[in-house]
Formats: C-alpha cells, structure tokens, sequence
C-alpha cells in the first residue's frame, strides 16, 4: 500500500502496500441488457464504470448494508464493489472476491493486480473487488493531510490526528473484521453468487480467516497472501520487521560488491538511529523542488521509513545506500524515499480512521507487557509506544478474541521469507487451525508474492483444482533485486 501518513510513526510502520464462474450465467453487463441473471437470486443493478487502475470499462454497484448488525434502528452504509466480468462467456459458477490489505486499503485500491496477479484466473472467473466499510468509495474514514506535514514536529501531527478524531461524528465501534465480513455475505447474496473463492492480501487475509469462519458453507477456496495469524497484534511487529531488517545486513555482507560498498552497514544505521532519536535537524536542497528547506528527521520518521522500505526486496536493495549517503551527510536520497507516500498521495491512500478503529479494537487490547517484552525492537517501537494513546482519543470498546475454529476449505498460503510484517512464520500459526492448508513459500519475496514470476499461473490452478496437486517448483526462479552502490541506481 502507498499511502500518505498523517502521522507517519503509524502508517510508515503498517502499510503493506503493501496487495483474483459465476453462476450459470454472469453478472449482467449494462452494455448488454439481454444478458442473463445469476443463479441464486435477485441481481443487484450495476453500471458501467471505469476506475484508475483499469484500462477497461469494469461494473460498479452500490450494496446496501446494516451499519450496526447488532442494532436495527442504526441505519444502513452503502458499500462500493466493483467486478471484473470473466473474459469468456462460459465462466465458472465460483467467482474470486478480493479484500484488499490495511486496515484501510479499499478493493479499488488494488484494481492493478487485475493485470498482475489475476490476469490468469479472469479467463475463466469473475473477480469481485469490495470497498470495505469506511474505505475507498464506502465512506471512507480518513483524515486530510496538512499543507505542511513534511516539516511539522511529531507531536504537532500527533495532535492534528486528535484533532481529526474528535471533529468525526461517526460510531467507530461499528468498523469491526467481523462487521466486514457480514458485509462481503451480504455483497456475495446481492450479487446473486453460489459458493465463491476469497483473496486476500495482508489485513485481507485477517478478513479473509473471519469470513471463511462465519460463513463456511459460502467459501469454496482460499488465498491468502502476506498471512495474517489468528493471534497476529499489528502494532507488535518488532521480531518480524527486525529480522527482515537483519537478513538484508546479511545479505549485503554476503554481497562482495556491497560488503565492499558499504563494510559498515550495521553500524551506519545505529548511529544514524540514534541521533535521529534525539532529534537530527537537517537544513538540505528539497528533492522536490531543489530549494532549501530545514525540519527534524526524528526517531519515528526515521524508523518508519525504513520499516516501509522493506516491504518490497527491490526497495530493501536500496537501502544500503541510503542509510550510508546519509550517514555521510546526504539525506537528499533518505528523504526523496520517505516524501514517496506523500508524492504519489491520491484518494487511493489508505483509510486512517478505519485503521485505527480496527486495530485500537482488536490489536491494542492484546498488546499486554510481556507480548511488548518478546516483541521489543528499535524499529517499530515508536508505533507500539503511541498507537494505545491514539486509541485513548477515538474511545472504541474491546473486541474480546475468540479461539478460531477450523477452515474446512482448501487454502493457498503464500509467503516470502523477507516480509517484515508477515513472514512465513505466521502463515505457519494460521495453518494450524486449517485442515486443508497448502503453504508455499518464495525465498526472494517480501510482503506480496501473487503477482510475480509463476504466481499467476499457479492462482489458477489452485482455483480450478483446489485439491489437486500443484507443482510450486517455478517460485524457486523468482530471482533476488540487485544492490543499488550508486546514485546511478541498483547495478544490471
């Protein structure tokens, strides 16, 4: 997810950027008003629509769902879902609904992996994208993002984040997994679907578990990708986003051209740690605009922007060079890296307020002292230290965790050894309240392995065949980003 932070100890840490049959007859295509109804039920009107991210003319509806399932008179929300009808006409009855990652990413957020990930499985299978309550087009719970940002101290955009907060008149307690799990059933039945398959990506993937538990007789397949385990505490992530961190110093010292470049890796990236921490003033040339501009690279902006760096392996290979060009004094290129979020900033920007809703919800009251001891890391504890405050402000009742029941399903679990949030180890958690997992893991990937190499292919072969065999071997080609040494960029 590329998202633009309003506070960006938070969303520096925890955006993973981040990231697939319909009935007898498909969806209706506005452009072709004799087109069948679904088996199943009444069909939900759509219109043609076109979205950024999609070359092509997609359906969009509006579904209308409870805003408190709990509470009747509470009113209702309307729900964005956009499908991307299969390419040929006799599709499979089991369409791939997507749940897009966050918490706060919207399903139309990720329209891109239509010719990424899914561009196999949409020969055959209608893919439904859901805009999650309180994100993308389903009212999305967000915060504008000040003129200033970049040079305002963190306790000034601390306060700004409040100060949004409090001017939302909004019941957060109803911004819940298990609220928007209900929501995709009630998508699913308006839509006109018989059994369908689930992609998830991240926080999808939380979504994706709760799903397949509360409605077990609608899933036929699951895929999860970047898995989230049952017991997962977002803002604990300090083991996951330190190892990664360790294993690309590794990697570099393994690395004679960067080992070369930069022998001191480890202890660059200390010392810059910690005069950031007391608080590094920097007066630079703007990356942007050449001019001089002054503000303080504090502890939070400097560990977040690292932690968001190795998300993806492409990115990681390129931040030997940054940490050593600013230990040298050249934070242009720091800088130019941490300004991304804002610089490709868009109303695709991920949901704050629904992010902290879900998390100060079902994350923050499990973040008990011994979980914070095991978990303890340099890299992520600026989020850990403020995230309970935050939560203190938006005043949203503890979801009590539940033991998870078993997934019946077949599911699909794909990792990457890199991935700081979450690794292979957690795939491993989730499986063990699944009887039918499959667990393949890419050793060059980071957070997201759908869309590269043989992926694709191997999507589509699971959805056609959920139970049959699946011969992974081609993930082993997915080959590892080269080190950048220059300001040329990463080497050939």
């Amino acid at each position: 997810m590329n998202i633009r932070p309003i506070l960006p100890v938070l969303f520096a840490l925890l955006c993973s950027t981040s990231a697939l049959a319909a009935p007898d007859a498909r969806m209706p295509d506005p452009r072709m008003p004799d087109a069948r109804t679904p088996v199943g039920g009444k069909q939900a009107a759509a219109r043609g629509c076109h979205l950024p991210g999609a070359e092509e003319a997609l359906r969009c509806l509006s579904v209308a769902v409870p805003l408190d399932y709990a509470n009747s008179g509470a009113g209702s929300l309307k729900l964005h879902v956009t499908v991307a009808p299969a390419f040929r006409e006799s599709a499979r009855p089991d369409p791939l609904f997507v749940l897009a990652g966050g918490p706060g990413q919207a399903g139309s957020d990720v329209l891109p992996l239509l010719s990424a990930a899914f561009k196999r499985v949409r020969a055959t299978r209608d893919i439904v994208f859901i805009d999650q309550r309180g994100t993308g087009l389903s009212g999305k719970l967000d915060c504008e993002s000040p003129a200033n940002e970049e040079t305002m101290s963190d306790a000034e955009l601390e306060a700004e984040l409040r100060r949004c907060i409090g001017a939302r008149r909004v019941p957060f307690a109803a911004y819940t997994t298990a609220a928007a799990a209900r929501d995709i059933e009630q998508v699913r039945r308006a839509l006109g679907y018989g059994k369908i398959n689930v992609w998830g990506g991240s926080y999808g993937t939380r979504l994706g578990q709760a799903y397949a538990r509360a409605f077990p007789d609608s899933v036929r397949s699951l895929v999860l990708d970047g898995v989230a385990a049952p017991d997962q505490v977002i803002p604990a992530g300090g083991r996951d986003g330190q190892a990664a961190l360790d294993k690309l110093f590794a990697q570099c010292q393994g690395d004679a051209a960067c080992h070369k470049a930069y022998p001191n890796l480890r202890a660059e990236f200390d010392a810059l740690a910690a005069r950031a921490e007391a608080g590094l003033k920097l007066s630079i040339a703007d990356p942007r605009t050449a001019r001089p501009v002054s503000f303080t690279m504090t502890g939070p902006r400097f560990l977040g922007t690292v932690h968001n760096i190795l998300y993806s392996p492409a990115d990681a290979r390129r931040l030997p060079f940054l940490i050593h060009s600013a230990y040298q004094g050249r934070w242009e290129p720091f800088v130019a890296r941490h300004n991304i979020a804002g610089d490709f900033a868009s109303d695709a920007s991920s949901a704050i307020l629904l992010h902290l809703a879900v998390v100060c919800a079902e994350d923050v009251p499990r973040m008990t002292p011994a979980l914070m001891k095991e978990d303890a890391s340099t890299l992520t504890r600026p989020l850990a230290d403020r995230i309970p405050a935050l939560c203190k402000t938006l005043d949203v009742p503890a979801v009590p965790y539940a033991e998870p029941t078993v997934i019946r399903a077949p599911v699909l679990l794909l990792s990457g050894a890199l991935d700081p949030v979450t690794p292979p180890r957690r795939a491993e958690s989730a499986a063990r309240y699944m009887s039918k997992a499959r667990r393949l893991v890419v050793a060059n990937a980071g957070h997201g392995v759908s869309q590269l190499g043989c992926a694709p292919r191997l999507l589509r072969e699971f959805l056609d065949r959920p139970d049959g065999p699946l011969d992974a071997g081609c993930l082993a080609e997915i080959p590892a980003p080269t080190f950048q040494l220059g300001s040329a960029g990463p080497q050939p």
